[in-house]
């Protein structure tokens, strides 16, 4: 069944059909990280969103993607960050981008297409302030820096929603700044002390803005006229409002589609590294396992906000293992000396995963898509249960299960692997150890867990031994 492609524009405000501005192929933007810290787990979810995105349509919708998601890596932030560490900026930012893809790899997801750097972007920067000094839609002032004038672009505040007189309202023109109204914003920004890096530019040494950077990566990836915008609601302004603007006033349509992801949420308020109530998504990881935040992220809708809470992560946590002990039931099941019996398990599971399509395709509803496949693990339980089910049509229903969940990057859930009993015995001394307080003898027994192909996740309901890939 032939499939379009739905997704919510925030722009529009409403879920609008993508038709692909080159045919044949989804072009795709996700703004990535600031490199001053490893990332944590709200931080991912916008690396979930874009990768479900290019996993959903390529496997789905035979619609190959072209997904770019920047790293930035020259930003005030970096700046004050290796200040506090005594390092140098570049040194610092290169790590943490070290960090952030190997986090993300972690999450068995795959990697963007392209991924460009801020500091290998600077020719590009340049050319695109340049062209919009050209237009009249930026000036630079003696002091060596660049301002957009938001007094050039009329549709100012139409992405995010906001009426430029109310936000005058609000700003002014800080002592020192050469901007000539308050609206305005940087585009190259002269070298100021404590920034231990700059580059040669028209105006002077120096180094970009923040959105100006985005822009022109976009620009060098995708062409001028691309897809999808991604990116988190928390970006919308000034980010992602100065990003269309500045573009725009160059002469370019820029992103089709804005599609932004909600917060995830601690105690009602957003995660963020300013207010400190944040885990890593590497400690995520090791603490609940890959499956589970996967999973997590699948339970609430891209757009919607959700809680990083132990019910959230229990909930996830308790799906991923029943859709797993379906799969390791049905393909036991299969692996039976039997011949015929009831094949109607089959046509439950091709509608089962028609409906997964259907729902991934309308704006990545992933709670409904994995509601289909909690459906389809019922049915094989009971299929199995029976024992009148055919053992091929179950195996044959098992495989369009494992081909949905592979969509989510949760493929891996199809694991015959049982915990052995020398894994079991471990785990039960572990918890020992760290019952006694002896975190080293814990790291250990681990350690020796893992080489069985086993990892540990403490639970609620005590140790759990799964396979080391979930």
């Amino acid at each position: 069944m032939t499939r379009a492609l739905r997704l919510h524009d925030r722009l529009r405000h409403e879920i609008v059909d993508v038709e692909p501005s080159t045919p044949g192929v989804l072009r795709v933007y996700s703004c990535g990280p600031t490199v001053y810290g490893r990332i944590h787990v709200g931080n991912a979810r916008p690396y979930w969103t874009a990768m479900v995105l290019k996993r959903a349509s390529e496997q789905l919708l035979d619609l190959p993607v072209r997904l770019a998601v920047n790293i930035t890596d020259i930003n005030d932030k970096i700046y004050a960050a290796a200040v506090a560490q005594g390092v140098p900026s570049a040194q610092l930012s290169e790590q943490m981008a070290q960090a952030y893809r190997s986090d993300t790899d972690a999450l068995g997801l795959g990697r963007p297409d392209v991924e460009p750097l801020a500091t290998t972007s600077l020719a590009e920067i340049v050319a695109l302030i340049e062209r919009l000094i050209a237009n009249g839609a930026a000036y630079a002032t003696d002091d060596g820096d660049v301002y957009f004038s938001v007094a050039a672009y009329p549709h100012y505040g139409e992405l995010s929603g906001q009426r430029p007189d109310e936000l005058i309202a609000g700003s002014r023109v800080e002592p020192g700044e050469g901007k000539r109204a308050p609206l305005d914003f940087a585009l190259w920004k002269a070298t100021k002390p404590g920034e231990d890096t700059a580059w040669d530019s028209p105006w002077g040494r120096g180094r970009p803005g923040w959105h100006i950077e985005c822009s022109a990566m976009a620009h060098a990836e995708l062409g001028e006229d691309f897809d999808v915008h991604g990116g988190g609601l928390d970006l919308i302004f000034p980010h992602h409002e100065n990003e269309r603007a500045q573009s725009e006033a160059a002469g370019e349509r820029f992103a089709r589609v804005w599609m932004h992801n909600g917060m995830l949420r601690l105690t009602g308020e957003k995660m963020s590294k300013s207010l400190g109530n944040i885990e890593g998504l590497a400690e995520a990881l090791e603490s609940v396992g890959r499956e589970t935040l996967l999973v997590f992220f699948a339970q609430a809708h891209y757009r919607s906000p959700v809680d990083y809470s132990d019910v959230t992560l229990q909930q996830a946590s308790s799906t991923a293992a029943g859709l797993r002990e379906a799969l390791r039931n049905a393909r036991r099941y299969a692996a039976a000396p039997c011949d015929g019996g009831d094949a109607a398990i089959r046509a439950q599971a091709e509608a089962s995963f028609e409906g997964f399509a259907r729902y991934m395709a309308d704006d990545l509803d992933t709670p409904r898509a994995l509601a289909e496949l909690h459906g389809l693990s019922r049915a094989l339980n009971t299929a199995v249960a029976g024992a009148e089910a055919d053992p091929k049509a179950v195996a044959d229903a098992a495989d369009l299960l494992v081909r949905a969940l592979d969509v989510l990057g949760l493929a891996s859930l199809d694991s015959n692997a049982e915990a052995s009993a020398e894994a079991l015995a471990l785990a039960e001394e572990r918890a020992a150890a760290r019952g006694a307080g002896d975190y080293a003898r814990a790291d250990e027994l681990r350690d020796r867990i893992a080489e069985l192909g086993f990892s540990v996740r403490d639970t609620p309901q005590g140790p759990q031994v799964v396979p080391l890939d979930g």
